[in-house]
């Protein structure tokens, strides 16, 4: 293990119990023996360097590429030290790394010009793949975002047809209304706010593989009279909404393109209308992307502190009626994604391949390690064109979510626990 390297964990890891073997055999310990014990092995005298000198990028890449293993733990628990030591802020006190940090921050604004060409190619890259991948980690509904957590011995089924019923009852919907979703995913809110509100529904998406399987459960429930999805960017919209939700989507717009997208909204959005934003975000000041994921999950994805958000919304002319912080929700979501991806990882190798694989084992530990040891939360934002669109108080929310769910036993609609996938090889 190269001296400056060693230099490095040395001041890094404080608490923990993290060995590192090196290219040459050598294994060093770090930390003062607490927690759970880590072991890497570090195979290439490549990845020792480039893991030196630009660690966010090099330590996952060189896991992906094989030429970093874990010999005991697992990424989860790597990050878990590595995060712990830093602080939730995921600051390292090194001159180069404050260096590096800073020209990340000065440089985000030119990896964010997500233009409707060059924002429908970042959706492609992630959003258009294989379907049946996703199909191995989420729940039935395919809900790619964060669930909501009312008790701590919820399913992920269960979970996420609270995240529904929630955003449900912060839109204080109406039988009847039109309603915009941008960012349909794979259709599943759009489809739930029809059903139970006789809504008309436009949903938008970037994504080929996504707007072809919600088109297909429209026309497969009877709902395809009401519920409409389009290939389209929402920039190109002009009709008008009682309401509109976007969940999951803003990360990708882009500091750059903030104004645009809260002007478009204050336009689209009915004078008596109410909108719901949910997005991930960060409890601590702005920042930059984590060039891993901007490099293989996420191009062109900035995660916004709130300072960077509000005062766009506040020129839109738009009312901010509500905030919450869904704080662990999301690391426990990601915590059934990972579990459940590992459970079905040969499928996934057999759908990708182990590079894949391995890059996506990566991606799922990060980011539920970012929500439970950093300052990684989601915020729900909701907003409207008129200071009494919504009542005064949120007493009517729980009331909205109690009649929602009785609605749903009522009627059959309960969520039932994804079954279990074999791990066995398919040929």
């Amino acid at each position: 293990m190269n001296i400056l390297l060693r230099h490095i964990v040395e001041r890094l890891v404080r608490i923990g119990n993290l060995k590192i073997t090196g290219p040459d055999g050598t294994t060093v310990r770090f930390g003062d023996g607490s927690g759970e014990p880590v072991h890497v092995r570090i195979k290439t005298r490549h990845a020792e360097r480039t893991i030196t000198f630009h660690p966010t990028l090099a330590l996952p890449e060189a896991y992906m590429e094989g030429e970093l293993d874990m010999v005991e733990g697992d990424v989860l628990a790597l990050l878990k030290i590595a995060y712990q030591n830093m602080g939730p802020t995921g600051s390292v006190d090194a001159a180069w790394a404050r260096a590096i940090e800073g020209l990340r921050v000065a440089f985000r604004r030119l990896q964010q010009i997500n233009t409707a060409g060059r924002a429908k190619r970042n959706v492609e890259r992630h959003y258009d793949l294989s379907g049946e991948l996703y199909r191995l980690f989420l729940d039935e509904d395919m809900q790619y975002s964060c669930a909501y957590f009312e008790r701590g011995d919820m399913t992920l089924e269960e979970a996420q047809l609270a995240k529904k019923r929630h955003i449900a009852a912060k839109l204080k919907m109406k039988p009847g209304q039109n309603v915009l979703d941008i960012g349909s995913g794979w259709g599943g809110l759009g489809l739930y706010l029809a059903k139970s509100f006789d809504a008309e529904v436009l949903g938008v998406t970037l994504s080929t593989e996504q707007h072809s399987v919600s088109t297909e459960r429209a026309r497969a429930e009877g709902l395809d009279d009401r519920v409409h999805f389009e290939l389209r960017d929402y920039r190109s919209l002009s009709e008008r909404f009682d309401r509109i939700v976007s969940v999951g989507m803003f990360e990708h717009v882009g500091v750059n393109h903030y104004r645009t997208f809260f002007d478009k909204a204050a336009t689209l959005l009915k004078p008596d209308g109410v909108m719901l934003l949910h997005a991930i975000g960060r409890a601590g000041p702005p920042s930059a992307t984590n060039p891993f994921i901007r490099k293989h999950i996420f191009p062109g994805g900035y995660i916004p502190a709130l300072s960077e958000v509000l005062p766009h919304i506040e020129k839109a002319g738009l009312f901010v009626t509500d905030v919450e912080i869904l704080r662990l929700h999301y690391a426990e979501t990601l915590k059934h994604w990972r579990q459940r991806f590992l459970a079905n990882r040969e499928r996934a190798k057999d759908i990708y391949d182990e590079r894949f694989c391995r890059m996506w084992e990566f991606y799922l530990a990060g980011s539920e390690a970012a929500f439970r040891w950093q300052d990684m939360m989601v915020f729900q934002i909701q907003l409207a064109r008129r200071n009494d669109a919504v009542p005064i108080t949120r007493d009517y929310i729980g009331k909205c979510e109690k009649a929602l769910s009785m609605h749903e036993i009522a009627h059959g609609a309960t969520a039932e626990p994804k079954p279990k996938r074999s791990r066995k090889k398919v040929v």
